[in-house]
């Protein structure tokens, strides 16, 4: 295998705490040529050619790449899964909704049907924690080990195989939590929706929605943090 000249990258991502291993993995590779990429704009066929990376990773990113350009580069994105188990939205709710504990981080080539395209590498997860402790974690794996370990070694990517799962992208309405019947599931909830950007687990009555974080488990009961809003 011959490993390429073209030294030049693009991470496009967004979560504050990928965008600052981004920054630290840039500033750690001076040798590279690493374009990082926030939003949406910044990522178009006429940009991507002007620049013409070897790789475009995308560690979070929220919406649709175009056809063009993961047909002309090498766009690699990570889900939260063993895949092809758990292919589709909300992987880390729907793993930990399963009562699943531990998981792999799936690094795979972007192809028109989701989460289906061939697979570079796999490495652990463990799911204990909020999930922004959980998002932070699979960063720290996706920059320190499975990013360097893509550029230095370019791997050939793997078809995937064995039984196709399918996740089904969950809604803020399922946050609810009132109907719940054990202490375990009402602190998965609250922690599974506990990070920067989601919807936290929440109760309604007529009058008030009351949400919850930072939730912590004990014997017999939880405790959390809880922020109380007057309907209108």
């Amino acid at each position: 295998m011959t490993i390429s000249t073209n030294k030049k990258y693009i991470i496009a991502t967004i979560k504050s705490w990928n965008i600052d291993n981004a920054k630290r993995f840039i500033s750690r590779n001076p040798d590279l040529k690493i374009r990082l990429i926030t939003n949406k704009n910044g990522l178009t066929y006429q940009k991507i050619k002007k620049f013409n990376p070897r790789y475009i990773f995308l560690p979070h990113w929220s919406w649709i790449i175009p056809e063009r350009i993961y047909s002309n580069y090498k766009c690699i994105v990570f889900h939260m899964t063993d895949l092809p188990f758990g292919r589709g939205g909300s992987p880390l709710q729907n793993l930990i909704d399963r009562g699943i504990s531990k998981t792999k981080i799936t690094a795979l080539r972007v192809e028109k049907t989701i989460d289906s395209g061939l697979i570079y590498l796999k490495r652990k997860l463990e799911l204990n924690g909020s999930a922004e402790q959980i998002f932070k974690r699979a960063s720290h794996i996706i920059f320190k080990n499975m990013i360097p370990y893509i550029i230095k070694n370019e791997p050939d990517p793997a078809p995937q195989y064995g039984k196709v799962i399918k996740f089904k992208r969950r809604t803020p309405k399922q946050g609810d939590i009132a109907n719940l019947s054990n202490e375990k599931k009402v602190y998965d909830y609250i922690r599974m929706l506990d990070a920067e950007g989601y919807p936290p687990a929440f109760i309604e009555t007529s009058k008030l929605k009351i949400e919850f974080f930072n939730a912590k488990f004990g014997k017999n009961n939880i405790l959390a943090k809880a922020e109380i809003r007057v309907k209108k």
